[in-house]
């Protein structure tokens, strides 16, 4: 139903300028960090993630095509930095307008048939809280909870 196109550098460049400012607003909305530092600190992080862009070394960056070849998303994962033999989802995202057609859960199964062919025997990912609809679709792929961080607000 869809397949993981990689980037190229015009659609990396647009997805990075909309990445850091989203970053940015779910810390600010998670709690973590405050509005005032929340941009460049979003900066700092893909900057130090992604030193040479779309070129940079266990990590990769596609366009979600659906069957008819138009873009419905992006999707990030690093394959070297947290052990070996596993994938870590930095970044999913559906378009807007294309939210709710399974879209993501297709682009979810093309990356675990990417994964297993390409060595790895696992997948992890953040979400933040507030992301009920994210937390359910990753549930229901199979996804379980490994750490849960918890705060009361006074």
């Amino acid at each position: 139903m869809v397949r993981l196109v990689p980037m190229d550098e015009p659609d990396y460049l647009a997805w990075r300028a909309r990445l850091i400012p989203e970053y940015a607003a779910d810390q600010v909305a998670a709690g973590f960090w405050s509005e005032a530092e929340a941009l460049e600190r979003a900066r700092q992080q893909t900057d130090e993630l992604l030193p040479d862009g779309r070129a940079t070394e266990g990590h990769q960056l596609w366009l979600i095509v659906d069957e008819d070849g138009l873009r419905a998303g992006v999707l990030w994962l690093a394959t070297q930095m947290r052990r070996p033999g596993h994938g870590f989802i930095y970044d999913i995202e559906i378009e807007p307008g294309r939210r709710g057609q399974g879209l993501g859960t297709a682009a979810l199964r093309a990356l675990e048939e990417w994964a297993r062919a390409n060595g790895l025997s696992s997948i992890g990912l953040h979400v933040f809280g507030h992301n009920d609809g994210a937390r359910r679709l990753y549930g229901r792929l199979g996804y379980v909870e490994t750490s849960i961080q918890m705060e009361k607000r006074l």
